[in-house]
């Protein structure tokens, strides 16, 4: 079912809404990559040159490379879509629960100059990729939708779930017992312990 421009509408208000966004929207323009005092900045096209071409090309190239990655299927990856309904996910989002999951999510990426607004920026390309997407979400669609023109990735924090992520099961044990440990008060018990 596609949705409505009502429902798009509606999304991106509440997006926007939720975000505090000034009256024009702007959309990210550059990732930046960032470890410490080191910073890497680079732009939203060539991530839209390796999504629609399999090719990467200038810093991203050289990542791609240096990590031994092969650009076809990150090419791909980028394009792969979910089905998500809006009103559900924008509902969803701003539950207890959501909060959590993108409080944790917030600490990986978050706009350059305000890390306080990750929640609401997150928030927000979700919601807005998705309306912009007719029901779908990839990631070039977050990207686009991303409301601040500088999106940062913290590399050491995105490195650490990596790591901690070895399977499926561990990173949905990440994002749905953690957050909700934090909400019950009590901190989460170490694996393995009784």
């Amino acid at each position: 079912m596609r949705p409505t421009q009502t429902t798009r509408v509606v999304a991106s208000a509440l997006a926007l809404g939720l975000f505090c966004a000034p009256a024009t929207v702007q959309a990210a323009e550059r990732v930046v990559l960032i470890t410490g005092a080191f910073r890497r900045s680079i732009p939203i096209a060539e991530f839209e040159t390796l999504a629609s071409t399999g090719q990467g090309t200038g810093l991203l190239g050289d990542l791609l490379r240096l990590g031994k990655q092969n650009p076809k299927t990150v090419g791909k990856l980028l394009n792969e879509k979910v089905t998500l309904p809006v009103p559900l996910v924008s509902r969803l989002l701003n539950t207890r629960i959501g909060e959590a999951v993108l409080d944790r999510v917030a600490v990986i990426v978050h706009p350059t100059r305000s890390r306080e607004d990750g929640i609401p920026a997150l928030r927000s390309a979700v919601v807005l990729g998705i309306a912009e997407g007719d029901g779908q979400l990839s990631a070039m669609g977050f990207l686009r939708a991303y409301p601040t023109r500088e999106m940062a990735v913290n590399v050491p924090a995105l490195l650490s779930l990596a790591k901690k992520a070895s399977s499926i099961s561990d990173l949905m044990r990440f994002f749905s017992e953690s957050p909700l440990d934090g909400l019950r008060g009590t901190p989460s018990a170490p694996t393995g312990a009784s």
